[in-house]
């Protein structure tokens, strides 16, 4: 029975030293490595500063405003016609001399009289023609640029050992972050 409460006397012994040494270390940033695993340890962050990057956007868009133009139009087809009967009287009685095949070139000839002569009434008529005004709507596509923050990651700086370091995380680490520890003999 003695031996029984010296040895309970004992294990409460050593629970209240254990949790004392464990409630006046607190939360000083130094997390022993037995904790975590072998190799890693947590350390206390310091300060956080967010990372961004500046990205240009392009974005097209139409853009149309409204244009006079000012044209010529023939009042009649008067000009277009007459044209067109002298340039095919003038096609007809070129065409064919001295060819072999007179009936094929005669025909071809008159209607190219016809269509050039066409054309050259119908210009004469525009230019004697009044000039007229109207609004057209014109439309073209721009590209308009803007600027975007995107957040690349996050400068962390932290205290281990007393020693301060600094590194960059895609995340937000919180309070403390976990580093790698590697022992090694001093000789």
């Amino acid at each position: 029975m003695q031996l029984y409460k010296q040895l309970l006397a004992g294990l409460l012994v050593a629970g209240l030293v254990g949790f004392s040494a464990w409630a006046s270390a607190g939360d000083s940033g130094y997390y022993p490595a037995y904790e975590t695993g072998d190799g890693y340890d947590f350390a206390r962050v310091t300060s956080v500063t967010p990372v961004y990057n500046d990205v240009q956007v392009r974005t097209p868009r139409t853009q149309c405003w409204d244009q006079q133009v000012a044209y010529q139009q023939p009042r009649s087809p008067a000009g277009a016609l007459i044209g067109g009967l002298i340039g095919a009287a003038i096609g007809n009685k070129a065409g064919g001399h001295g060819h072999h095949y007179r009936r094929h070139s005669r025909g071809a000839s008159t209607v190219a009289g016809a269509a050039v002569g066409a054309m050259i009434g119908n210009e004469i008529s525009r230019a004697n023609a009044p000039t007229q005004y109207a609004t057209e709507q014109r439309c073209q596509v721009v590209d308009e640029f803007t600027t975007r923050r995107e957040l690349v990651g996050y400068d962390v700086r932290y205290r281990y050992n007393g020693r301060e370091y600094l590194t960059r995380t895609e995340q937000h680490p919180g309070d403390r972050i976990r580093v790698r520890v590697e022992v090694s003999p001093a000789l």
